[in-house]
């Protein structure tokens, strides 16, 4: 925001004019202050309680003592219905009102209520009425109050911010609300005020107070004003004022830049104007602008400067505001005069209260014109008498100043006639002048005329011509005779004339020199060489012409007693006094006088032709005889002088002629008559005041002023020399036509360095009333300089060798420009120094010197440099200038300091390889010397690298500066930014060492360490968390799509770094222009699919993308188009290969698709793609997709999918390559290993495995199987795989490979290569791989994506046994959560392929989950005898039994329809065959045949219906209203629930009990060996081996189809299947005796391990119990009871009835401890059994398992604190023996046994399940 700016007048203080001006005014007259309205409207104020309306309080004021006032109290009904009140009596006497009585008020009624209050002395009384509604009570306020002050006002007052040392206002309005008159009284804390102070108000008045804010500092001001009211004082209230003040901050903008600090607190600005022309102005703006948001103002001072006599920058400004956040010009205008002169002014821009001072500099340099002639001599030739000669002459200025020029010639009175002797020149421009030669007698004419230019010197045209007439023909002038006139006259052979000079010729006294000058032969003869003409500078030739003063270069030839003469008044007869005119020849020869008079001219000279002999004089006389009264007259007597022996030509040389000499003289007078009134003079002077320029002491200083004469009349001037002797002016007289102009020249010689004024006065049209004086002001100047700090430099402590610089500012305090040069001393060289030693300095300018101080040593310098002065010189400088010289004392001291980092270590953390981080160092100089420093970086790289790679990179980390400066006590920020270019551990050691600028031995200059810098260079990291499949692709396990998907290999390229082509294209670009890009990675993998049937659902895998780096990660998946450059129409070829094709077509249908394409992962975070491929056209797709990661890799996929006919049979083969795991070589027990087929079709399909390449290997390898196919042939299901068993069992320590066929039955077959590597065991040592199946698959072990509807989720997906011995039994547990907040869910386990359940079981089978329950399921793993890989797969249905309750309820709703339709029928005249279809689904079985057959004969009766529906339009599809049409006549059985499909997965791996123990001895106590079963695969291990022999002699007859689905067989065999089994079914329903059978075994007592009875076991309990019997019935010996004791603790059996003293006693006593010692043995016996160990191993796993069922329900907390329970002590201690061996298998404290739950029992307390899907085996 610009402002116009206005002058004001600059008072003494400067900001008493902006009080008002710049003050903020906030009113608040229209503010009615909330806290005094409501205490008045509070008298009035009415409530609503409980329908009443009635005031709140009801006061009295004004009353007098013992008058009673009454008041009414009205009560409103407002409700719609009537209001009983109830009021109670007052509870003072001084109210009183009417008896309480109750008041009936009707709606919208009212009633009033008279209350007396009488008064008996002065003070405040206050009651309060009660009344009672039916809905509560409420009470009236009765007040009655005295008069009292009451003043009210705001509580609070915010005052606009306000600039320090400005001010603010903001008023408000004081209200009187009492009927008292009352005196106020403030009292206001600094910085406020408030007007008016005191004051008085009327009641009910208001009075408008004003509050001034003049803050002194900036700070936020919070104070409290006090106002003070009543008569004496005792009331106050309070009013919080609240204001900010802040510091301006002004800053000024110029054409320029900052130069240099003046001090410590100015900053210099320059502002430039260039050149600009002599007495023109240049106007140039300066722009304040105010950045705070407060009003500045400020002021703009000049700095005074004693030396300058005027000034030539103006700034109208003085003082001005600058708005809040605005700006402002300021102009400041340069007018110069004297032309050449550089000059420098200084302005202050100060804010108020002095805070800072802005130094704004301006300089500008005065030009002038330059006026120039076209030749410097203008030669007329010879001329005939009588004749004349015009010739042209070019008067040019080359400047853009306009110029005034006059040539110092009369016309009138001349020979030589110029057109247009004074004139104006405008810039650039040119003038051709026209001169006339008009001779009067036959002579030589030479005149040296001035041409004066204003403010430019002096030019000068020499005019020269030749007269001849009949009888005289002088010689002919020519410009090279002033050459030679010049030459000989500086030689001082002029003053002879030319005959004596001819005849010293001749006699050889002089000579003539090579440009044919003469020459005296001394000079030769001496060596001085000859003299020649001095170049004289124009002021001074014109000037020292010996005729406006004395002096002259050289003797004159001819010299006047007169130069001027003024007649003065000759009005008395028209004529003046003669003048008598005295010349004098100075020459040796004789010469003629010519006087040219014109007969027109008023002025002559008598007599006109005149000689003077040599050193004589000649008296003439000048007469004047005006024509005319009242007249001024004025003229230049023009005369010619020469030898009068060259008026004959034939007398002359070259060498000797000499050019006339002109004499000129100035006459003036007038006619004017005593009494008349002169000429009224009109002029114009470009000056009245003049101011010479500076120059050197008694040097001469010139300035030019022009006299306009802008009359219509002749102006004559006369200047009085006499009055103003020091300075010389010339012309002092003469005349001026109307219309022309004089240019007058000054010159003063000022002796003193003071300034000198003079008073020149100019009488015009000889009249002393028309005088105008002319003040002169001069000075001449001394060099000298003011020096900073009063000559002293103090110089801050400096490390030794190091520089410091320093500036000194000097100023010229003079009006000359100086030149000055610094003096040190050559010890004093060496440490210090200055920039520059020699310069110039303008007037009044102030100039910093750069000064370098070097210390050498630890100590403090005192040095005195000085500094010679001297003035430039303007004009005539004296050939020896007087030098000043000033001393400076330069104090210095050399000092040592180190640096230090802030932080010795610095960690940047993870850096993105390719991008940047930045830190900042902070270093830090406790020293007090300023330290220049240098920093290097020492790399280190650790980590995944080679050393000797690495060793050429360069340093990866970079700093802002390398070297720099510290200050002394300081800190300074480096910033360090790191550019990794590997995945690697980066350490940065940073060094330093002080640069100086010296060479010293000291440990300075040593590198010394900072700080280091470590960061981790990493690129952003994508993996693959999780991976699932839904669709047609749902029966994929996670390990089969991890291969298929090759996810293991994918991740792993994922976590290695780019290669460098990958990093061509750091972000997705498209760039390429074919439809097919290159790829620039090295990695391309495949996505399979699968394969899927023509119209299924999608294949879709959903992949969970993970960042699990700390680097955000933008990826993209990238068609073959999202990379292509899109091309103008007329750039496509139009010209596709079948890959493009094919390529299109995939992407026109969509046939792949990802969503999403591109995302952006924060650290940590995940996100879910969805991959799908859709199943619409038969074949192969193949589609690359590029997976890009920004700035990481760049991997290629392939995607690939198959699409097959719905009735064709397919199986999906991954790859034709197969390797089964490393075999050792000697193994007698091989593993049996896998290989999986996958059926990607809609059907079942069967097959069949050649083994004829195995025989082959077989033959080849000394008849050992190398290759076994345990099972060559079998059926998969839809969707489905089957796992083929191999057996790999090589001799060698080599790689073997056969080629196996493999046919499918009604379809394509495939070629495959199976691979297997033999490792020798004994050489690996250690190294030997141990594969458990999973340790080459990274797939997560938990579910980390969910599914769509998925709501339970396993704690494990994957379960893995590792390496298991054979024959052991291992268990672990998984657990299932409900995640659902609402859904009821049940789960059931089913195996994915047959023959599971022989290995594997799993309980509970099946159960419910409440929402949010978890519930464990036990996994048990049965290894069979053989070693070999497990990889079994569990498929877990869980259903919704919201879904499920909703589809039995519509179940059975159609059954009961079906029953109905059974029974109703139509009659109808149609046939009923077309109907007999009514029911989509019959059910299975002879009887749905039978009724089938019953229901074509009859049709349902319609339904009965209340109106037709509305049909609706038919549609253009024949499909459509084909299927429209039959939904119409079908009535469908409702469909089941679609189950949530959960796949689990377990793998393991077994080993030979020998090969076990050898590899894995510690963990080999882990597991039970369950030797009953290793047992009885010993007895049918010879069996299986016959059998399996026999199966290889007969290989050509074919294989046992062992496995036969279901689905497999023809629609008859499963009718008489399901027939049979409906009819057996059916069969035991209707049988009783089976009920009652069942009824029978749901009621005995479950028997506790009853799977291990044998009868073995039976016998030995029966002898058992005989024993006991036996034992019984014998006695033993009272004596031997401490025996029996003991015996009896020992085994249990009571021996008090043995009598040891008897000898039956003895050997009864030792048959029972032999009978016991064989029990004893009996048991340990039995405890070897391995039934006994089965038994043990079930007792502890049900054990376990009950335990953490009950804990899952929370019937027990593990966690609890465990409780000691003490038992009563026992009330028999003898017990029969019969009791204590009934349990001969658990101990006697132990406690009751607890039930425990079977495997089929597990999970199923509640409600029974459905028959188990997995068929679990008793051992």
């Amino acid at each position: 925001m610009l402002a116009q700016m206005h002058p004001v007048s600059l008072n003494r203080d400067p900001f008493q004019g902006l009080q008002t001006s710049s003050q903020y005014k906030i009113s608040h007259n229209s503010l009615r202050y909330p806290e005094t309205l409501s205490k008045s409207k509070s008298r009035t104020k009415k409530g609503n309680f409980f329908g009443i309306e009635v005031v709140e309080v009801l006061q009295w004021s004004g009353w007098e003592l013992g008058i009673e006032t009454t008041k009414t109290l009205t009560l409103k009904n407002v409700n719609l219905k009537p209001q009983k009140l109830l009021y109670s009596a007052l509870s003072t006497k001084f109210f009183t009102t009417l008896f309480p009585q109750p008041i009936i008020l009707n709606a919208g009624m009212s009633y009033a209520l008279p209350i007396t209050f009488l008064p008996l002395e002065k003070r405040t009384y206050e009651d309060s009425i009660t009344f009672e509604t039916t809905d509560g009570s409420f009470s009236v306020v009765l007040q009655a109050v005295l008069p009292r002050h009451d003043i009210t006002m705001p509580s609070s007052l915010t005052l606009p911010i306000c600039a320090v040392y400005n001010s603010s206002e903001a008023s408000f309005t004081m209200y009187n609300t009492s009927k008292l008159q009352t005196n106020f009284t403030w009292s206001v804390p600094d910085p406020f005020t408030v007007i008016p102070n005191s004051g008085m108000l009327q009641p009910g008045s208001e009075c408008k107070i004003k509050v001034l804010f003049q803050p002194q500092v900036a700070m936020v001001v919070e104070e409290f004003a006090i106002c003070t009211f009543r008569n004496n004082g005792e009331n106050e209230k309070r009013i919080h004022l609240q204001a900010i003040a802040k510091y301006p901050h002004l800053l000024v903008r110029v054409p320029g830049k900052v130069l240099q600090n003046c001090s410590e607190e100015e900053t210099q600005y320059v502002l430039h104007f260039g050149s600009v022309p002599v007495g023109g102005t240049m106007e140039k703006y300066i722009e304040i602008q105010n950045v705070t948001p407060v009003t500045a103002s400020f002021r703009i001072e000049r700095k005074p400067s004693p030396s300058q006599l005027d000034s030539t920058f103006f700034c109208d400004v003085r003082q001005a505001v600058a708005s809040a956040n605005g700006m402002l010009q300021i102009p400041i205008q340069f007018r110069p005069r004297t032309v050449g002169a550089h000059s420098v002014d200084y302005f202050y821009l100060i804010p108020a209260g002095n805070i800072t001072k802005t130094v704004l500099k301006v300089t500008g340099y005065c030009k002038g014109p330059l006026v120039s002639l076209q030749h410097e001599v203008v030669n007329f030739g010879c001329v005939h008498f009588g004749d004349s000669v015009v010739q042209s002459l070019q008067i040019k200025n080359a400047s853009d100043v306009p110029a005034f020029y006059q040539f110092d010639i009369d016309c009138s009175e001349s020979v030589f006639f110029i057109d247009r002797p004074c004139g104006y020149l405008p810039e650039d421009s040119s003038v051709a002048l026209k001169i006339a030669f008009q001779p009067t007698n036959p002579i030589n004419y030479y005149r040296r005329v001035a041409c004066l230019v204003h403010h430019q010197d002096p030019l000068f045209l020499d005019l020269i011509g030749t007269c001849h007439s009949n009888d005289i023909e002088p010689a002919i002038l020519q410009p090279k005779h002033l050459w030679l006139y010049r030459v000989n006259m500086a030689r001082g052979l002029t003053f002879y004339p030319s005959d004596l000079l001819s005849d010293m010729l001749q006699k050889n006294k002089i000579q003539l020199d090579a440009n044919g000058a003469l020459q005296l032969f001394s000079e030769d003869i001496e060596g001085k060489g000859p003299e020649m003409f001095p170049q004289t500078e124009p002021m001074s030739e014109y000037f020292d012409d010996h005729i406006s003063n004395d002096i002259s270069m050289f003797p004159p030839h001819v010299s006047a007693d007169i130069k001027e003469y003024n007649f003065g008044d000759c009005s008395q007869h028209l004529q003046g006094e003669p003048v008598p005119l005295q010349l004098t020849n100075h020459t040796k020869g004789k010469i003629t006088i010519s006087w040219n008079c014109p007969v027109t001219s008023p002025f002559s000279v008598v007599p006109a032709t005149s000689d003077i002999p040599p050193l004589k004089s000649m008296a003439f006389r000048i007469t004047f005889k005006p024509s005319k009264l009242n007249t001024l007259y004025g003229a230049e007597l023009e005369g010619f002088a020469f030898y009068k022996i060259q008026r004959d030509h034939h007398n002359i040389v070259d060498g000797t002629f000499c050019p006339p000499w002109c004499i000129t003289i100035r006459v003036t007078g007038h006619t004017f008559q005593t009494g008349t009134e002169h000429f009224v003079p009109k002029y114009m002077l470009d000056s009245s005041k003049v101011v010479f320029p500076a120059v050197n002491l008694e040097d001469a200083s010139y300035r030019s002023v022009l006299l306009y004469n802008s009359g219509e009349l002749p102006i004559s001037f006369s200047i009085d020399q006499r009055r103003c002797p020091a300075v010389i002016v010339k012309p002092t007289m003469g005349f001026m036509v109307p219309g022309a102009h004089r240019i007058f020249l000054l010159k003063t010689v000022p002796n003193e360095p003071v300034v000198q004024k003079h008073i020149l006065p100019i009488q015009l049209n000889a009249s002393e009333k028309y005088t105008q004086e002319l003040v002169l002001l001069s000075r001449s100047e001394v060099p000298s300089l003011s020096l900073q700090g009063g000559g002293k430099l103090f110089c801050k402590p400096t490390c030794i060798g190091s520089v410091s610089k320093h500036f000194y500012v000097v100023k010229n305090v003079t009006r000359l420009p100086l030149h000055f040069e610094w003096k040190i001393s050559q010890a004093d060289s060496q440490i210090i120094s200055v920039h520059p030693p020699v310069a110039t300095i303008q007037p009044n300018e102030l100039l910093t010197s750069i000064w370098s101080f070097t210390p050498l040593d630890e100590k403090k310098y005192i040095l005195k440099p000085s500094v010679l002065v001297w003035g430039t010189g303007m004009k005539h400088c004296s050939a020896e200038l007087k030098k000043t010289q000033l001393h400076l004392r330069f104090i210095g001291e050399g000092s040592t300091s180190t640096i230090a980092a802030e932080n010795s270590s610095l960690d940047l953390g993870n850096v993105m390889v390719g991008s940047l981080h930045s830190c900042d160092i902070v270093l830090m100089n406790n020293g007090n010397c300023t330290l220049n420093f240098t920093l290097n970086i020492e790399q280190s790289i650790t980590g995944p690298c080679d050393p000797d790679e690495v060793l050429s990179d360069p340093v990866a980390l970079e700093l802002e500066h390398y070297d720099g400066t510290i200050p002394a006590r300081s800190k300074i920020i480096v910033r360090a930014t790191a550019r990794p270019a590997r995945r690697v551990h980066y350490t940065w050691t940073i060094t330093y060492h002080v640069v100086t600028s010296k060479v010293l031995n000291n440990t300075l200059q040593e590198k010394q360490e900072l700080c280091n810098v470590t960061a981790e260079g990493i690129f952003p990291t994508l993996t693959i968390a999780d991976a699932h499949t839904t669709g047609s692709a749902a029966g994929i396990s996670k390990m089969q799509l991890w291969k298929l998907f090759s996810l293991e290999t994918l991740i792993s390229y994922l976590e290695r770094d780019p290669t460098p082509n990958e990093l061509i294209y750091r972000v997705p670009t498209r760039h390429s222009t074919r439809r097919c890009p290159s790829v620039f990675t090295p990695v391309m993998l495949d996505f399979n699919f699968g394969a899927a049937s023509t119209g299924a659902e999608p294949s879709v895998v959903l992949l969970l993308l993970e960042n699990k780096g700390v680097l955000p990660v933008d990826w993209a998946f990238l068609y073959p188009s999202d990379q292509q450059i899109e091309l103008e129409y007329w750039a496509e070829s139009g010209e596709f290969d079948s890959e493009e094709l094919h390529q299109m077509r995939i992407q026109d249908n969509q046939l792949f698709s990802i969503t999403p394409k591109v995302g952006h992962l924060l650290p940590g975070q995940e996100i879910t793609v969805k991959l799908a491929h859709r199943h619409d056209f038969v074949g192969t797709d193949r589609f690359p997709v590029l997976l890009k990661v920004s700035h990481g890799r760049e991997i290629l996929l392939n995607f690939i999918g198959v699409t097959v006919e719905k009735e064709r049979h397919y199986v999906h083969f991954h790859s034709t390559k197969h390797v089964f795991e490393p075999v050792p070589i000697g193994s007698s027990s091989p593993p049996k290993q896998i290989y999986e087929l996958y059926n990607g079709g809609s059907v079942p399909v069967v097959y069949e495995i050649l083994l004829e390449p195995l025989w082959h290997v077989q033959e080849e390898n000394f008849q050992h199987p190398i290759f076994q196919c345990l099972n060559p042939r079998g059926g998969i299901l839809p969707g489905m795989t089957a796992h083929i068993e191999w057996i790999f069992s090589p001799l060698e320590a080599k790689t073997y490979s056969v080629d196996i066929p493999i046919h499918i039955l009604g379809g394509d077959s495939a070629l495959i290569t199976f691979e297997g590597i033999g490792y020798d065991q004994s050489a690996l040592g250690s190294r030997v791989p141990h594969s458990n199946f999973l340790s080459s698959h990274s797939a997560p072990v938990t579910q980390r994506l969910p599914l769509p509807g998925q709501v339970v989720f396993f704690s494990e997906e994957q379960l893995s046994f590792g390496n298991l011995p054979v024959y052991s039994r291992s268990s672990r547990i998984i657990f299932l959560k409900n995640k659902s907040d609402r859904e009821h869910v049940s789960f059931t386990w089913h195996a994915a392929l047959p023959g599971i359940e022989e290995v594997l079981e799993i309980a509970p089978v099946s159960g419910t989950l409440q929402p949010k329950e978890s519930a464990p399921c036990i996994v048990t793993l049965q290894s069979s005898g053989k070693p070999g890989f497990y990889s079994m797969e569990l498929i877990c249905e869980v259903y919704n039994q919201r879904e499920l309750a909703l589809y039995q309820q519509e179940s059975m709703s159609w059954e009961e329809e079906r029953e109905r339709r059974k029974v109703e029928f139509t009659i109808t005249d149609k046939q009923s065959e077309t109907d007999s279809q009514n029911i989509s689904e019959a059910s299975s079985g002879s009887e749905t045949r039978r009724s089938s057959a019953d229901l074509k004969k009859y049709k349902t009766l319609p339904p009965i219906r209340n109106n037709m529906p509305v049909k609706k339009p038919a549609s253009r599809s024949r499909e459509e209203r084909r299927k429209a049409k039959e939904a119409k006549r079908l009535w469908r059985k409702p469909k089941p629930p679609s189950p949530c499909l959960l796949h689990f997965c377990v793998t393991a791996r077994s080993h030979s009990l020998e090969e076990f123990q050898n590899n894995f001895l510690p963990d080999f106590p882990k597991y039970f060996i369950n030797r009953q079963l290793k047992s009885t695969a010993t007895k049918y291990e010879t069996s299986d081996s016959s059998s399996s022999s026999e199966e290889e002699k007969k290989p050509e007859e074919g294989f046992s189809f062992e496995f036969y689905p279901l689905s497999a067989i023809s629609v008859q065999e499963r009718e008489v299947v399901t027939d049979t089994l409906i009819t057996v079914i059916r069969g035991l329903l209707d049988d009783v005796q089976f009920h009652q059978a069942i009824a029978e075994c749901q009621s005995e007592p479950i028997p506790y391990y009853s799977q291990f009875w044998s009868e073995e076991s039976a016998q030995a309990a029966v002898q058992m119990l005989k024993n006991e019997r036996s034992l019984q019935s014998s006695n033993l010996a009272p004596t031997q009871k401490d025996e029996q004791e003991s015996v009896q603790n020992s085994e249990g059996t009571d021996l008090t009835s043995l009598q040891p003293d008897s000898a039956e006693g003895k050997e009864n006593l030792l048959t029972i401890i032999k009978e016991q010692q064989q029990q004893q043995e009996m048991k340990e016996k039995v405890k070897r059994l391995p039934a006994f160990g089965k038994l043990m191993h079930s007792i502890l796993e049900n054990t376990i398992k009950n335990v953490i069922f009950e804990a899952s329900r929370g019937e027990v907390i593990l966690t609890a604190r465990p409780r000691v329970i003490a038992l009563p002590p026992s009330t028999s201690r003898v017990t029969t023996a019969t009791s204590k061996r009934t349990t001969p298998l658990l101990s006697q404290n132990a406690a009751p046994m607890p039930k425990v739950i079977g495997v089929t029992d597990g999970l199923q307390p509640h409600t029974p399940q459905e028959p188990h899907k997995i068929i679990q085996k008793d051992n």
